[in-house]
C-alpha cells in the first residue's frame, strides 16, 4: 500500500527539516545513479544545504568536464537562437563604435596637426586652448619630476659628503 501525496510546502520545524533533507537528498543521489547505470546517461548532480555544504554526484570521469560540455551545449543552443534583432542590434553597436574610432582618429590628427583644412575658426581656437591644457599638465609634470630628481641627488651630495 502506498503512501499518500504529501502537500509541498516548506517544513518549518529545523530538525524535521534536516531530516527529511538528509532523506530526500540520499534518495535524489541514488535515483542519479540509477538513472546514470540504467540508461547509460552521464548525469551531474550538484546539491547546497541550508548550512552551506556542497554534495554531489557524477556519473562522468569528472564533474570539470561534465560542467565543461553542459556549457558547451547551452551557449552554443543561446547563440543557435539567437535572433535577428539581437543580430542587428550588435550592428548598430558596430556602426556607432566604428564611427567614434573614426572620430578619436580624427582628432588625433588634429592633435598632431594633421588634416586642419575643414576646421573654422571657433574648432581651431578649441583646439590651441586643449592644445594648451595639455602643454601646462605635461611642463607641471615635467617640473615636478625635475625637482623631485635634484632633492635626490641633494641628498646623494650631503650623504657623499658626510662620508669624507
Amino acid at each position: 500500500m502506498g503512501r499518500g501525496k504529501v502537500e509541498l510546502k516548506r517544513i518549518e520545524n529545523k530538525i524535521n527539516q534536516q531530516v527529511t533533507f538528509a532523506k530526500r537528498r540520499n534518495g535524489l543521489l541514488k535515483k542519479a545513479y540509477e538513472l546514470s547505470v540504467l540508461c547509460d546517461a552521464e548525469v551531474a548532480l550538484i546539491v547546497f544545504s541550508t548550512r552551506g555544504k556542497l554534495y554531489e554526484f557524477c556519473s562522468g570521469s569528472s564533474m570539470e568536464k561534465t560542467l565543461e560540455r553542459y556549457q558547451r551545449y547551452s551557449y552554443s543552443a543561446l547563440e543557435a537562437s539567437q535572433s535577428a534583432q539581437d543580430v542587428q542590434s550588435r550592428y548598430q553597436d558596430y556602426v556607432n563604435l566604428k564611427a567614434k574610432v573614426e572620430v578619436l582618429q580624427r582628432t588625433q590628427r588634429n592633435f598632431l596637426g594633421e588634416d586642419l583644412g575643414h576646421l573654422g575658426t571657433k574648432e581651431l581656437q578649441q583646439l590651441e586652448n586643449q592644445l594648451d591644457m595639455s602643454l601646462r599638465q605635461i611642463r607641471s609634470t615635467k617640473t615636478q619630476v625635475m625637482h623631485g630628481q635634484i632633492s635626490d641627488l641633494l641628498r646623494k651630495v650631503n650623504i657623499y659628503a658626510e662620508t669624507i
